[in-house]
């Protein structure tokens, strides 16, 4: 009996070692059992993305957070009344008693111009970097007589000399200077106000009363005022003029225009030095209009400007290249089984493992060597790595020169197909169909006179 278990035994060890499905199934449950560094390893990088958020988001706070200006507003004060009717008990008759209320008209101006010109430049904590910048904005334009009769309210009801200018921004913490509007001949500073409106995410500022002669109250008054932030993110204005412009210059060569409208196409110029974009929106543009009674519309939605943030990090680089591992594991995996399989030479299921377990260990390169570089020169790092590492790995375990040879090159081509992958967006999809469909092609081509009987 146990000498037929032995005998038993001798002919499974022998299938496994020479049946061409058994090393198949061995394969498969290689690149399967691979799949859990894989997954910590994405973890991983999350985990250090995640991180990189945090610190950017405690860089931006200190320095200042994104920019959204709206306005300048005209607030008018106007009287509404309501009238109410109370009976006397001792005379008999109804007596009718007026109250007068206060409301305000919101008045958008007529023409905003906008020049805005942005210093930027990167932070760096410990790995981390986030893009920040100071920028000046200068405001001109002019307020034209608003037209309440539009809205039934009288003239002698708007109680001029109660008017003020309201200014809605999103970073008070980041203005570095004293903001100050010139209304036609005069001068008003501006005081922030208590934020208890539904919009918590803009501040306001308030002028003092206006001047009753600084006021459209018969002909247009033109306005101007500059303000200075440290910012971070992005730059945002909400068109509130009837005619509305924005010029833009920076240092920074990778703008992202973002918002309802984009920079005119026949003026925009960016280059390696920075870039000058230039915006003008109609108010047949927007869906609102220029007069508002009793609060300010939120119309963050409206909003333009551009972005000024790394386009594509080093964690969103490795966290793609790693989505790869699987398709780099299986390829490689599918090299040393072919070369076993017409070479007959053996190759032991340990020997798998160490060489999957040295193309994990090039992802945790990568992501620990990018941190510190570039990521060209980690992938370069880590690739080479661990291509030297599993070529001269296979020459000890294939006895000759030319099959891990031949394994260095198909890796080093693999890598670089990968890298070409990463660094494309629009044809990434289109270049790997093409890809994996010239692999399959070669796979099936150098398949074709394997002998599969002995399966």
């Amino acid at each position: 009996m146990e000498h037929l278990n032995k005998q038993h035994q001798n002919k499974f060890g022998n299938w496994v070692k020479t049946s061409i499905t058994a090393r198949m199934l061995m394969v498969g449950f290689l690149v399967i059992i691979l799949l859990i560094p894989l997954s910590y390893i994405n973890s991983l990088i999350n985990e250090r993305a995640f991180r990189q958020n945090d610190v950017v988001n405690e860089i931006n706070e200190k320095w200042g957070n994104n920019v959204l200006v709206y306005g300048p507003i005209l607030k008018l004060p106007y009287k509404t009344y309501t009238e109410t009717k109370t009976y006397n008990e001792k005379t008999k008759t109804y007596f009718k008693e007026t109250q007068t209320h206060i409301k305000y008209a919101y008045i958008f101006p007529e023409n905003l111009n906008s020049n805005v010109s942005v210093n930027s430049k990167t932070l760096k904590r410990g790995n981390f970097e986030s893009a920040v910048y100071t920028s000046k904005m200068n405001f001109s334009g002019d307020y034209i007589k608003p037209q309440l009769k539009l809205k039934d309210i009288k003239d002698k009801d708007i109680v001029w000399e109660k008017a003020s200018i309201i200014i809605k921004v999103s970073n008070l913490k980041g203005i570095k200077n004293e903001v100050v509007i010139a209304l036609n001949n005069s001068k008003y500073a501006f005081e922030t106000n208590f934020n208890d409106s539904n919009d918590s995410y803009l501040n306001e500022l308030e002028s003092a009363f206006i001047k009753k002669e600084d006021l459209p109250i018969s002909a247009s008054k033109n306005f101007d005022f500059s303000m200075t932030f440290n910012g971070s993110k992005q730059i945002e204005m909400i068109p509130v003029g009837k005619t509305t412009t924005m010029e833009m210059t920076s240092n920074w060569a990778d703008p992202s225009f973002m918002g309802n409208y984009l920079p005119n196409d026949e003026t925009k110029d960016i280059s390696k030095d920075g870039f000058k974009a230039d915006w003008k929106v109609l108010h047949i543009n927007r869906a609102f209009s220029q007069l508002h009674l009793n609060k300010i519309p939120n119309l963050n939605q409206f909003a333009f400007g551009t972005k000024f943030m790394v386009m594509v990090d080093e964690y969103q680089k490795s966290e793609r290249s790693a989505k790869y591992g699987f398709l780099v594991i299986g390829l490689t995996f599918l090299i040393f089984f072919l070369i076993q399989t017409m070479s007959k030479i053996s190759i032991h299921p340990f020997q798998y493992l160490m060489i999957g377990i040295a193309l994990t260990m090039f992802y945790t390169l990568l992501v620990s060597i990018s941190e510190h570089s570039t990521f060209l020169k980690a992938y370069l790092i880590a690739g080479i790595s661990v291509i030297a590492l599993i070529t001269l790995y296979s020459k000890s375990i294939l006895k000759t020169l030319k099959f891990p040879l031949f394994i260095g090159f198909s890796l080093t081509a693999l890598y670089t197909f990968i890298y070409v992958i990463i660094q494309l967006e629009n044809y990434a999809l289109l270049v790997g169909s093409i890809g994996l469909f010239l692999t399959l092609a070669i796979v099936m081509f150098v398949s074709r006179k394997i002998d599969w009987s002995n399966g």
